[in-house]
């Protein structure tokens, strides 16, 4: 699909790279952020990626639409997917049963035992995609086939944070107490929000995301100290 540039407001580009979700459209969304964060683009302030598009935030007493278009098409002649490397990070993980009390459920909508199911979500290759509405938010492509579930008709509340949730491909560690309608699989103890200015959060966009097993020793011993939201 030939990328499409919509204004937004007077201050930003929307550039989408497909109309469906898919890994090519994503890789690419990443790999042109990283060119326009190194291009130093004149009046450009901000980049948002998303699973298909990207927008560009920029100032309008410096540039326009009709002029950073230009900037960024000639851009995206340079850009290659398999030039972008990727960050790697471990989230730790338990899944004691007071952590994921939706692992019955999942494993019984699956066809599953629970340990196949935790086995499955550990063996799962995840890479963010996009940050979502809330901080730290952080989604992930990578579930297997084999653990794919929708999500729930209705939200539950009071959902604690580090909770380990899944839905259909997605999976998600929340760091503040929040509703959802995902699966709740289990806790992590990993700190998500840094409180850094350069780096507020753990994941980058396009970083890839391994999931370590712990007991819930190790996870109470690794919770100490440790805030997310």
């Amino acid at each position: 699909m030939e990328p499409r540039f919509k204004p937004v407001a007077d201050y930003a580009l929307l550039i989408s790279f497909a109309t469906e979700i898919g890994d090519a459209a994503n890789q690419m969304v990443v790999a042109f952020d990283r060119a326009v964060m190194q291009a130093k683009l004149k009046g450009v302030c901000e980049t948002v990626p998303a699973f298909v598009n990207i927008l560009i935030r920029f100032d309008p007493l410096i540039t326009d639409h009709q002029e950073l278009e230009c900037a960024l098409r000639k851009l995206m002649e340079t850009v290659q997917v398999g030039d972008v490397s990727a960050g790697r990070k471990t989230v730790h993980v338990c899944y004691d049963d007071a952590f994921g009390p939706d692992l019955t459920e999942v494993a019984k909508t699956c066809g599953l035992t629970k340990e196949a199911v935790i086995n499955a979500h550990l063996a799962g290759e995840y890479h963010i995609v996009m940050y979502g509405f809330a901080p730290g938010y952080a989604y992930m492509a990578g579930v297997p086939d084999a653990i794919q579930v929708p999500r729930k008709p209705t939200p539950v509340r009071n959902v604690a944070a580090g909770s380990v949730i899944i839905a259909s491909a997605q999976c998600l560690v929340s760091t503040i107490v929040m509703p959802t309608g995902w699966s709740i699989i289990g806790r992590s103890p990993t700190k998500i929000l840094l409180n850094e200015p350069d780096a507020p959060f753990l994941f980058d966009v396009g970083d890839r995301v391994t999931f370590k097993r712990i007991d819930l020793a190790t996870y109470e011993q690794m919770s100490k100290g440790v805030k997310n939201g």
